[in-house]
């Protein structure tokens, strides 16, 4: 029966510029969605909880109102917006099956998805940057990382971030879609959006590649180039202890960038390379892409980071 309703939409979209997408749970367990739900809602909480505990506790606690703390603050509050971005439509699918979603919620989805993420890698090119002048500079390291350069590199983050996504969303407009409109996961994916049309979607595929070029394509050289640098300068002018107390302070940030950018290759790769791969695959990656840096970023951090430990203890201690 309900098989039959989807059909029934999915007709109803046929040549449709205002389109009623169906976005997809997790293949061959639609069964047991409510089950599945239960390990969703904890990794949510976690991500949700973890990412809020530490924003409190920077804007709360005096010591840690520093340069390096300030742009993590600016990697928590990423990764809420993006945990927060697609918690609804995922419990809402696992819950209650809910799973039609218009043109304009799609692209309002799009949005704060693909904005977070671009912001996320900037916020990690600023960390690394961070890094960079606290060990290889660390005289100059309170001149060059004031305040005004942290607020000065968050906006330009911004601003890099809604000039590069609006004209993406803003060319879905024009589309015709005449296909079976069912998306791959439980979110709106702008590259799985796109393939339903059936209108010339070339404009959308330049900017798309244009988008991946100035964000990912420039932020993730600068990050290696950052560690290059920092390797150079440590086994240059420092014992093997001194040089394993300079990683130590890099670990977190290494496990925050491994954590982004391993899932938006391995989804990337699964989308252009996988077709033939079980649709299980594509979800199941998709999700991870989004869920893994929120839920491991507080944990990496409040493990690696003594400072923010101490914080958040003394936080739940005076509760």
């Amino acid at each position: 029966m309900l098989q039959n309703q989807d059909n029934m939409k999915i007709l109803s979209n046929l040549t449709s510029k205002f389109p009623t997408f169906l976005l997809t749970g997790i293949p061959g367990l639609e069964s047991v969605h409510t089950w599945m739900s239960i390990p969703f809602c904890c990794l949510y909480a976690v991500a949700l909880s973890g990412n809020s505990m530490i924003l409190f506790a920077i804007i709360t606690q005096q010591s840690l109102h520093e340069p390096m703390y300030y742009l993590l603050s600016m990697l928590s509050a990423t990764d809420l917006g993006l945990t927060l971005s697609t918690l609804s439509t995922t419990l809402g699918i696992l819950w209650f099956d809910a799973r039609e979603i218009s043109l304009d919620s799609c692209i309002v989805q799009m949005f704060f998805l693909h904005g977070f993420t671009f912001l996320e890698s900037g916020v990690l090119v600023a960390m690394a940057f961070d890094r960079y002048v606290a060990i290889c500079d660390p005289l100059r390291y309170t001149t060059i990382l004031t305040n005004s350069r942290i607020t000065q590199m968050g906006i330009l983050m911004i601003i890099r971030t809604v000039v590069l996504i609006v004209p993406l969303l803003l060319l879905l407009k024009p589309l015709y879609f005449c296909k079976m409109n069912v998306l791959s996961h439980s979110y709106c994916y702008h590259p799985d959006v796109i393939k339903l049309a059936c209108s010339d979607i070339w404009a959308n595929s330049i900017c798309g590649l244009i988008d991946l070029i100035l964000t990912t394509g420039i932020d993730t050289p600068c990050i290696v180039l950052s560690y290059i640098l920092i390797i150079h300068s440590v086994l240059s002018s420092t014992s093997p202890e001194e040089w394993h107390k300079v990683f130590s302070t890099c670990v977190s940030h290494i496990g925050a960038v491994a954590t982004f950018y391993i899932p938006m290759l391995s989804l990337s790769l699964v989308h252009r390379y996988g077709q033939s791969a079980p649709k299980v695959v594509h979800s199941m990656m998709a999700n991870v892409y989004l869920l893994l840096p929120p839920v491991l970023n507080p944990i990496i951090y409040s493990v690696k980071t003594k400072q923010i430990r101490k914080a958040i203890l003394s936080l739940l201690l005076t509760k």
